[in-house]
């Protein structure tokens, strides 16, 4: 007597919904890689920034940076400029907010410094 071996795999409902789920996470790092990658360029300017030696001086080498690689979220205005010791230290933080849909925003908190 042959035994009827059970089918594995998804049934068409269960690909559907795995699909959808799929496509909405798709949708969502499709937002966010744009501003991860901005994250990127900001840290790159403060880097090149640091090597001032005034704040209006960091200030304005890090704007021509933003200006070169796009830098829309934050200016040279909006960073913190300090020292450790002997060394130029500079500062950022800022939000960036993505609308998914209706009332739900995804939040995201960059920050990071020249060191």
């Amino acid at each position: 007597m042959k035994l009827k071996r059970q089918q594995r795999g998804l049934t068409f409902l269960s690909l559907v919904v795995v699909g959808t789920v799929l496509a909405l996470a798709g949708l969502v790092a499709a937002q966010v890689f744009p501003t991860y990658l901005e994250y990127m360029a900001v840290q790159k300017a403060v880097k090149k920034a640091s090597a001032g030696s005034t704040v209006a001086e960091v200030r304005s080498i890090f704007d021509k940076a933003a200006a070169i690689d796009d830098i829309r979220t934050i200016s040279g205005k909006d960073l913190t400029v300090g020292k450790s010791g002997d060394q130029v230290v500079v500062s950022f933080d800022y939000v960036r907010e993505i609308h998914l849909a209706g009332p739900a925003w995804l939040t995201m908190k960059y920050q990071g410094n020249s060191q």
